[in-house]
């Protein structure tokens, strides 16, 4: 059978939809799947049966015809909001406060948090949280355990970074050898989610079973993650059969068109706070959007452990792991040892590094599938012009710099609500309980190309 010219997307993907009846079979989905991300040049495409999709969705982000796109689940959020069974617990990831305006003529970039939180509290949500706080949590759970894996020799080097869904599926399904090489931690969505049904929910007196907890996020492929059969750990912890750590995710082009079907302008909400508990988060958490973002936040985390000193003035604002480029390498000094890391964008770019064999040469590599990292997620607005154009995310990169400048808290240790989780709950980093709730473990899903 002839090889197909565009990305076969099947029924039951649970992160993107095409509707077949719009293909013109321009090839656009085919070039940027083959060229950026990589897994069209690793599969047959003769049909959806040889296609391993990592659900990134960047598909979607250049198909003029709109044919192939994110799948909705907002009316579904709607309908538990309407529920008053239902406790609706909705937590925003970092780069969504910096596109959501995108859809409501506010400048590239514009930081609306406040109007973000005072939207989705308008629209019904019990409580918002910041996904940022799971950041910060994310850092010292993935950064303690690299610490044991480079001080110790207990786990395998170089660790890879775990918070791109895409990235992991595609180390599960084309590197199942690599798989210890991920961080066993979870996603900063993942750990929220898991940790609103558990320490939230007893905080707060609530109900786990009537929690709906609703990720927005600028990703697709957050909506594969949420469906993996091991992230069922706040139904564990509670021994509540099925009950799922989240339940949905939206995207931030989602919400907007939720807003819009409900006549919320945005711009014309007054600022409100993010709820307490979970709801705080250091500069750190926030640059977790962009490349770079969760290397840079973990080294400062690392320093500061190691040291017992506050981070430089250099590790708070380190360009070596900034920018657009593809592949960034830096060496950074820590309590006396060498520690080589590497940044990556576009995981066709990643298996150019695992063919060579030099990403053995670092210790701590990031990965994420998306250009520029979380910012320019398939989830977020597109803009009016296909391929989204590098100054709309260099605009939100800037953005999310900004704002990490403008906290008051700069690394994860820092953070007085991280430091009342552990005293209350989960004692430290890698404690048996953090082990149950905040990490997990991947499989191999491995497909051989068809030749």
């Amino acid at each position: 059978m002839a090889e197909m010219n565009c990305v076969p997307v099947c029924p039951d993907n649970p992160a993107i939809v095409k509707d077949f009846t719009r293909c013109v079979s321009c090839g656009h989905c085919l070039a940027v799947c083959r060229e950026e991300i990589g897994p069209a040049a690793k599969c047959a495409l003769t049909g959806v049966s040889d296609f391993a999709c990592v659900h990134c969705g960047q598909c979607t982000t250049v198909c003029p015809e709109h044919a192939i796109y994110a799948r909705p689940d907002w009316v579904r959020v709607r309908d538990a909001v309407r529920d008053p069974e239902k406790i609706v617990v909705i937590s925003t990831a970092p780069s969504v406060r910096l596109g959501l305006g995108d859809c409501f003529g506010e400048k590239k970039g514009a930081f609306v948090e406040g109007e973000m939180v005072a939207a989705l509290k308008a629209l019904g949500a019990d409580y918002v949280l910041d996904v940022a706080f799971a950041a910060d949590l994310t850092i010292m759970e993935e950064g303690t355990e690299f610490l044991r894996r480079l001080l110790s020799g207990k786990g395998t080097l170089p660790q890879f970074t775990s918070c791109c869904p895409a990235w992991v599926k595609y180390v599960e399904t084309f590197h199942p050898a690599r798989i210890p090489n991920l961080s066993s931690a979870k996603s900063p969505i993942s750990m929220q989610g898991a940790l609103v049904k558990t320490y939230f929910a007893q905080k707060m007196g609530l109900d786990p079973e009537r929690i709906v907890t609703v990720a927005v996020a600028p990703c697709t492929a957050k909506k594969f993650e949420i469906t993996r059969e091991e992230l069922c750990d706040a139904g564990a912890f509670h021994g509540i059969a099925g009950l799922r750590d989240n339940d949905y995710v939206l995207t931030t082009q989602e919400l907007a068109d939720w807003m819009h079907a409900e006549q919320l302008d945005l711009t014309r909400l007054a600022p409100a706070d993010f709820d307490s508990i979970m709801g705080k988060s250091s500069g750190a958490g926030l640059i977790f959007g962009n490349t770079g973002g969760v290397m840079e936040a973990a080294l400062r985390m690392v320093y500061a452990s190691v040291t017992g000193q506050e981070p430089t003035e250099l590790l708070l604002a380190y360009t070596p792991v900034r920018g657009m480029e593809e592949v960034k390498e830096a060496t950074v000094s820590v309590g006396g040892k060498e520690v080589r890391v590497a940044v990556v964008y576009g995981t066709k770019a990643a298996e150019a590094l695992i063919e060579s064999g030099q990403i053995d040469t670092y210790h701590f590599v990031e990965v994420m599938t998306c250009p520029g990292g979380c910012i320019s997620g398939a989830g977020q607005p597109r803009g009016p012009v296909i391929p989204v154009p590098n100054a709309l995310r260099q605009a939100r990169i800037h953005t999310l710099y900004e704002a990490d400048r403008a906290r008051p808290m700069r690394t994860a240790l820092d953070n007085p609500e991280i430091g009342a989780l552990y005293d209350a709950f989960l004692t430290h980093p890698l404690s048996e309980r953090a082990e149950q709730l905040l990490h997990t473990a991947y499989h191999s899903r491995q497909v051989t190309r068809d030749t």
